[in-house]
Parts: structure tokens; sequence; C-alpha cells
């Protein structure tokens, strides 16, 4: 099968609102370069509704598109403190994300150039160290969605998470070897495994609300998980959680995290705040120029609730 004989995604509406945001104080010896990577892209399965983005003091930010695509705010920090922030109510469908998913190879010579890259090993998917152990694990299931579901299985089982324990030095391979991380490496661990088989896989950043699910009670944070190219088209995978998930909001993605920090800095600075969120709301109620108020949210439990203008 080519390519392009592939069944495109079904569109589906956007019929749920999610606020999601961060808030983020450094401050600065000196002058210091920084680049920003915050802003959800715009995509089949999530709008910008409306968003605000403040920075203080007045920083004059560029915006650009980096090679995979992602929006990213290039500025200068002055000296002292600098607050950044990016508020955003985006639209996102109420289907679960494994119902868009189609199985079906694309042979590497079939692959589009750009898609290329995101076969080979990288600086945190060494999955040239990880051939072997993927091939003895994995090599007797049927290649395409299903082996791509046994890796998350063995990644969820086997890899304990642990709070805190990232760090920015290890890659995938070490990961597997010491047997816990966090999120990072959850999704390091899962494309890094897919790559072995050929099957192009991306490391993603974004926001993950807890629609139709409880709320775990952890305060909020971005999450990493994974894309992989299957029947012609990117579609999600999450190591960490394992279990496919609405309203989930992308951010960025690259080869693995060294793509997708949320800020990159060039010189002497602390981060003094960090503070994110990604919630459930009625547009109708609450926006952007409101306050957080997260006893607004709509989500946090197993049932699924719509807002009073939802898209149906």
């Amino acid at each position: 099968m080519q390519p392009n004989s592939f069944t495109p995604a079904a569109p589906y509406p956007l019929d749920l609102s999610v606020r999601v945001g961060c808030e983020l104080v450094y401050q600065a010896a000196a002058e210091a370069a920084i680049l920003v990577l915050f802003k959800p892209r715009h995509a089949q399965t999530q709008i910008i509704r409306e968003e605000r983005i403040h920075f203080e003091p007045a920083l004059l930010p560029r915006e650009f598109e980096d090679e995979h695509g992602n929006i990213v705010y290039r500025m200068t920090l002055k000296r002292g403190r600098n607050f950044l922030r990016h508020d955003a109510i985006v639209r996102v469908p109420s289907t679960r994300e494994d119902a868009m998913r189609l199985d079906g190879i694309v042979a590497p010579h079939d692959l589009p150039p750009e898609v290329l890259r995101y076969t080979l090993p990288s600086r945190y998917a060494d999955s040239d160290k990880m051939r072997d152990f993927a091939w003895g694990k994995f090599g007797s299931v049927p290649q395409g969605l299903e082996r791509v579901q046994a890796i998350c299985d063995w990644t969820h089982r086997n890899i304990e998470y642990r709070t805190g324990s990232g760090d920015p030095t290890i890659s995938a391979w070490d990961v597997v070897q010491r047997g816990y991380g966090v999120c990072r490496d959850f999704a390091h661990v899962g494309l890094g495994l897919c790559r072995t088989f050929n099957i192009p896989a991306r490391y993603v950043t974004g926001h993950v609300a807890d629609i139709g699910v409880f709320d775990p009670g952890i305060p909020f944070d971005f999450h990493a998980y994974f894309e992989v190219y299957l029947a012609g088209r990117w579609q999600t995978f999450d190591a960490r959680y394992n279990q496919p998930r609405i309203g989930r909001i992308k951010i960025a993605s690259g080869l693995d995290a060294g793509n997708c920090a949320f800020s990159t800095i060039y010189g002497a600075v602390s981060l003094e705040r960090f503070q994110v969120w990604a919630y459930q709301v009625d547009p109708g109620e609450v926006s952007t120029a409101d306050p957080l108020d997260f006893s607004r949210r709509l989500d946090g439990t197993e049932a699924l609730r719509f807002s009073s203008r939802a898209v149906r």
C-alpha cells in the first residue's frame, strides 16, 4: 500500500474548551538571550480561541518557526526580574485520541523526506544502543500499531515514575538500564524503541488536562509524550499514562527533548517562579481576561461535561 492511499483522518468537532498557559519569572544577573517555546500550534485537533501573552518589562520578542515547525519567541531578558506569561483557551475534540488511530506501516523508501530524520538515533533517543534489546522484547510482535502499543505497555510497566528524578544528561538507554524516570524519560524510551523498527517517532511536549479522568491532585505541569508516523500521519502515544486521553494540546515536537525545552537561556539567569495550568472551562463563562480560578473547572471527573457554548 502506498502512503497516498491511506484513508485521511476524519474531522472531529472541536466541542470542548481548555484553558492552558504558564507563568515564568526569571532573575537575570545581566542581559541574556532567551528562546521561549510555550505557544500551542494550530492543528486539526486544536485551535486557539483566544490568548494573551505578556512580557514584563517590554522585552520586544521576535517570533519564528523552527525547523520542526514549533513557534519560538526570541528575546533578551533585562537585568533583574523578568516576567513571561502565556494564557489561552483552546478548542479541542471530545473524542478520545485512540479513536483517531489508523494502522499501516510506511516503508522507509516511501517516507516523506522530512519524516526520515525521525527514524534515526538522536542525543536522548539513542535507538542504536537499544536495537538488540528491542528485538529481543518486541521482535515477535506484529509491526505497526500492535508493536507500538506493546512498547508503550512494556515501558509503562517496567519504568518506575519518580517525581523529581529528571536528569538532562541521560538518554533512553540509560533510563532502561536504571529503571525509573519522569515523563520526558518515558517518552524517550518509547520513541527510541519505535525507531529501532524503522517506525518514525518524535518527542512532543504539551498540556494534558484531566478530561474524562479523575484529578490526581498533583500540581499542573507541562507533559512529554511521543508521536509515531503510521498510516501516513502522526499519531499520539503516551507511555507514562498509557491511557488514551481527551483534549491533549500540543506545544512542540522534535527529535527529542533537546528540541522542545520551554526555555533555552544564554547567560546567568535563575528561574524564580514556574506555574502551569491546563483545565477544561466553559468559554461562555471563562475568558483569559479572568484570573485563574480552578473552582470553575469542568474536568477532573470520569464524567465528560460539555459547556453551554460547546460546538456540537
